[in-house]
């Protein structure tokens, strides 16, 4: 074994140590917990031959031959990503320490300075293996129809000095949990701060799984006695997100909004003398409760009401009488669902994320409404009162605000978000503030709901989305977060509620909150418009990845939506590291599958809630998420985990499918694609998808070793495709092609639903002919990418030869694709050779297009392409949400392919890397600068134009390889770092075609020139 470092120019580093993807983790019950690690280098060329990853119980054996619970041995392999444990059974509760040692291509030896370990949880799923005795409580005697969130607490005395602590812990409900007075959350490693957690454990489908969190608390453990307390909040557990309608699936653990909360912990202590001790929620040492505290309703639609003036001093530390609390009782919980497990919770939980803060920009005072017969609607404009009302945003952020009653306050943060608000408050006792919260603000349009000015609430449907706040009369000022619900809001309306009372306000911070997942991704161009779509599509990301993938944030329904998860999972894995994210609501896909179907993935999980939307039963494009998902994240992780886990089900769902339409070989059904501007017929879009999954499933089973399935499939692919070939390609006696995207009947919807008339030709039903090469030649292949780009670029003779089409009312360059073709329009232009019109499209703002919310103010992506116009005002109310991130899947081709940074299908997880900037040759964008840190470490791909010459700036992690497609019109003229490309020892030329030179390189920094001639330049 050559053991000699590496000492010479070129210093190699292994860093990056996570298991299960997160660095240092506690909780960790995987059998076979994962291991991955990067190499970075400043010289080029470096790679991995080999690894040896040692695990051991204590630091010093971490060393070859002294590891005692696993040493691999020298494995040759160049792999760093979910490497599996394969060593001794993993003990619960047990800190275990490891590290890697890697060679690079030269046999030298590399190792790593980090000091990392994991911790392992319970190990157990039945909520009674290691649990020691713990049961589900809540608070006996409570009235059913009492809304006041319960408290319990138990006092302990320690038995000595403590060494170590954790909590286990989980809720029907949501908690905020409590150690001698201090709030649980997690600690950052760097400073020993505090994160907090919002609303854990999220949401699950309750009947079958519920997750319990593990936290380090040796910090809280001091003095001699231990209180553990929690507040339980309704969550979503008890709240009417789980309600479903017949025709929708109902929901297993729903009963009609009074579902009891319950706790369900455990306090493990190790002492300083290795003996240790439980403190665990049961019914006989002593847990109390009470509903007497402050916060006196809360539900995630509706809001939170917190009165300050019944806050119970130290209820939640040592020392404290609770005598006159009530007993506790055992929760029926585990009676009702005996099968439901109890699983750690693996991933990144959500939290309040201070570093995105959001403060006034505006403030805006009006206490009368006017010119209410002048107005175009009748509602009239509020009436400002310019004296008191703040414009300059700095002035805004100090927050100086006095409300009397009779007057509205309306703060505007400047960018719609999600979370909570944080304000700061002076006044009596007993004074009651009210906030609500929007997502715009009114206009004078007949959509209006309110006065021109005023907050516009009438989207949020049956959601009340309102906090109050009673105040305690502090004299130097206290302040309010509200902790058990959340909302979807730019703009929060202030007033007091008491009467003759004033209020002064001396802060309010819009608090964001979201699954704290790592940003990994960005993209900046040369036109702002872009980027400020770009900013829109993360922070609808951000908003709508909390706990679960959520459609929208702001109304009533916040659900796990199938169909939106799967079209924006790819843009999901580049702008964040989401993968463990998605496997857990994979896991909640396959746990509905079991509980509300024959077999199929249902169109939202978690809860029966729109699990067969509309009573359509195995969506296309929705239960196909089944498929898409697991396919997406090994792709972009190099992963197999996420197929392995779930290959059952997704055998299952196949089996599903044929046993409804046999050897039809048709597609099951589906609503189509959603909110589209040009219809194409729900048996289309169904059959494609369908070819889909078995064209994923084929290449999905050869990578878990599964040949014989593959090769199944495969033929189920074949056979699919005939019979769509069949069905929908129509070619006259003159060899004219045409898509029958019209062929079977429309799918009828309640108006509000509907979408635009179907029609043959389709942008949707080209786009995902192209895309699965459901045709037999060439020729047909190049009709329909023909036929495409008329159809987007629509000009007056397009216009003139479809007068009956629904493209003669819109904009040419405009886009008609809904849900199901966003995502998958713009990369089949660049595959088909015109990424030309996937930039008109990308850079028109004429509606329907990415950029007329961006031209009409919205600052995230909206869920109907026309939800607001500044002309026609709001879309339909029935559904218009401010915050939905389907549409923003177009930044699944700004990366891929205006930065250019894309997987090889061959080599998933960027273990080969596929460069190939697809540059604007009209020059309408001069340069574009993408970065994604993938599995292996930062990919950097960054091109800008100048005259005739094209610059081209590249940077791929230690351990990869790239192929590069540079645009040129002159192969003699490209260069690299200087030197002609042949010239240069690092760069293999492959050959040229199709105008770009082709190349291979190996890891680090590559600067490349060459020039394109004749580009038009389009102002």
């Amino acid at each position: 074994m050559n053991t000699k470092e590496v000492t010479e120019k070129g210093i190699i580093r292994i860093h990056n140590l996570k298991v299960e993807y997160a660095y240092n983790p506690i909780g960790v019950d995987a059998e076979k917990p994962r291991f991955s690690w990067m190499m970075s280098s400043d010289s080029n060329g470096q790679r991995q031959i080999a690894y040896q990853i040692l695990v051991a119980s204590s630091p010093e054996k971490l060393v070859m031959n002294e590891a005692d619970l696993w040493d691999s041995g020298k494995v040759v392999s160049d792999i760093s990503v979910a490497i599996k444990y394969l060593g001794n059974t993993l003990e619960p509760s047990t800190k275990y320490y490891w590290t890697v040692l890697v060679w690079n291509q030269d046999d030298k030896l590399v190792q790593t300075k980090e000091s990392v370990y994991f911790e392992t949880g319970l190990k157990s799923t039945d909520g009674v293996t290691g649990w020691s005795g713990a049961k589900w409580i809540s608070m006996d005697g409570k009235d059913p129809n009492s809304h006041g969130a319960p408290l319990l607490r138990k006092e302990t005395k320690l038995n000595g000095k403590v060494k170590s602590a954790r909590l286990y812990i989980s809720a029907l409900g949501v908690y905020d949990a409590y150690i001698n007075g201090q709030k649980i959350g997690t600690v950052n490693e760097g400073d020993d701060s505090l994160t907090v957690e919002f609303m854990p454990p999220g949401w699950t489908n309750y009947d079958s799984t519920i997750n319990y969190m593990t936290y380090d608390v040796t910090r809280y453990m001091k003095g001699d006695a231990v209180t553990l307390a929690a507040v339980l909040g309704n969550g979503w557990w008890n709240c009417r997100i789980s309600k479903g309608r017949e025709i929708d699936g109902l929901t297993n653990y729903y009963s009609g909004e009074v579902n009891e909360l319950a706790l369900f912990a455990k306090l493990l202590i190790t002492y300083e003398d290795d003996s240790v001790d439980s403190v665990v929620t049961d019914v006989h040492s002593g847990w109390k409760a009470t509903d007497n505290g402050p916060i006196r309703s809360n539900d995630i639609y509706d809001g939170e009401t917190y009165d300050a003036t019944m806050e119970i001093e130290g209820w939640n530390d040592i020392r404290f009488d609770d005598s006159k609390w009530n007993d506790v009782k055992e929760h029926d919980y585990t009676k009702v669902f005996p099968n439901a497990t109890v699983t750690a919770f693996n991933g990144d939980t959500a939290k309040i994320i201070d570093e995105l803060d959001q403060f006034p920009q505006t403030i805006t005072y009006y206490e009368d409404v006017i010119n209410q017969d002048a107005s175009k609607n009748g509602r009239g404009t509020i009436e400002i009162d310019s004296s008191r009302t703040i414009l300059d945003s700095q002035r805004a952020k100090e927050c100086n605000v006095t409300i009397s009653e009779n007057e509205t306050v309306i703060f505007d943060l400047g960018q719609n978000m999600v979370g909570i608000p944080r304000i700061t408050v002076q006044g009596e006792k007993g004074s009651q503030i009210k906030l609500r919260f929007a997502e715009m603000l009114n206009d004078d349009s007949e959509g209006a709901d309110g006065p021109k000015g005023s907050i516009y609430t009438a989207n949020l449907r049956s959601a009340k989305a309102t906090d109050y706040y009673t105040l305690k009369g502090d004299l130097e000022g206290e302040t309010y977060q509200p902790t058990l619900t959340f909302h979807g809001f730019r703009y929060v309306e202030a007033t007091v509620v008491s009467p003759n009372t004033t209020i002064y306000v001396n802060s309010l911070i819009g608090k964001v909150t979201m699954s704290a997942l790592e940003e990994t991704g960005s993209i900046v161009t040369s036109q702002q418009d872009i980027n400020n779509l770009f900013s829109n599509i993360l922070w609808g990301h951000r908003g709508n990845y909390l706990w679960i993938p959520t459609d929208c944030p702001q109304r009533d329904e916040r659900v796990g939506w199938s169909g939106d998860t799967q079209l924006f999972a790819n843009t999901a894995l580049y702008n964040m590291d989401a993968a463990i994210f998605l496997e857990n609501w994979m896991e909640m896909l396959t746990d509905s599958q079991e509980a509300y179907g024959e077999g199929t993935f249902h169109s939202s999980t978690p809860s029966g809630r729109f699990a067969d939307f509309m009573g359509v039963v195995g969506n296309g494009g929705w239960a196909d998420a089944g498929v898409v998902v697991p396919w997406t994240v090994w792709q972009m992780t190099g992963d197999t985990t996420i197929i392995e886990n779930n290959y059952k089900a997704m055998v299952k769902y196949m089996d599903w499918i044929y046993s409804q339409t046999g050897e039809t070989f048709r597609g099951p059904g589906s609503i189509g694609d959603w909110l589209n501007f040009e219809g194409t017929a729900k048996e289309l879009l169904s059959d494609a998808y369908y070819a889909y999954d078995a064209k994923l499933m084929e290449k999905m089973s050869i990578a878990i070793g599964k040949q014989e399935e593959a090769e199944k499939y495969g033929k189920l692919f074949e056979k699919i495709k005939k019979e769509y070939i069949k069905n929908y390609i129509e070619i006259d006696n003159n060899g004219i092609l045409t898509l029958k995207c019209t062929k079977g009947s429309p799918f009828m919807m309640p108006n509000f639903y509907s979408s635009a008339d179907v029609e043959d030709n389709s942008q949707c039903g080209l786009l995902w002919t192209i895309k699965l090469e459901l045709y037999e030649n060439e020729d047909q292949k190049q009709q329909m990418v023909e036929l495409l780009v008329e159809n987007i670029k629509n000009n007056t003779e397009y216009k003139q030869k479809h007068p009956n089409s629904n493209r003669v009312n819109y904009a040419e360059n405009t886009l008609s694709v809904g849900f199901l073709g966003v995502n998958v329009i713009a990369p089949i232009l660049s595959e088909v050779g015109h990424s030309e019109v996937a930039y008109s499209l990308l850079l028109q703002d004429q509606m329907p297009s990415w950029l007329y919310s961006v031209k009409n103010g919205a600052t995230t992506v909206w869920e109907r392409w026309n939800s607001y116009s500044i002309e026609e005002g709001f879309g339909d109310v029935a559904m218009n949400s401010f915050n939905h991130y389907a549409y923003g899947a177009i930044a699944e081709w700004m990366y891929k392919y205006a930065a250019g940074i894309s997987n090889d299908e061959a080599q998933p997880g960027f273990k080969h890397i596929n460069l190939q900037p697809n540059i604007d040759k009209y020059k309408r964008l001069t340069s574009v600068s993408g970065e994604y840190k993938s599995v292996y470490g930062t990919i950097k791909s960054e091109w800008n134009m100048k005259g005739d010459t094209l610059t081209y700036h590249v940077s791929i992690p230690a351990n990869t390889t790239a192929t590069v497609w540079l645009p040129t019109t002159n192969k003699n003229t490209v260069k690299v770092d200087g030197h002609l490309i042949q010239k240069h020892n690092e760069v293999n030329v492959v050959g040229y075609e199709d105008g770009k030179a082709i190349c291979q390189i190996g890891s680090g920094c590559y600067e490349f020139e060459s020039t394109i001639e004749n580009v038009k330049v389009i102002n």
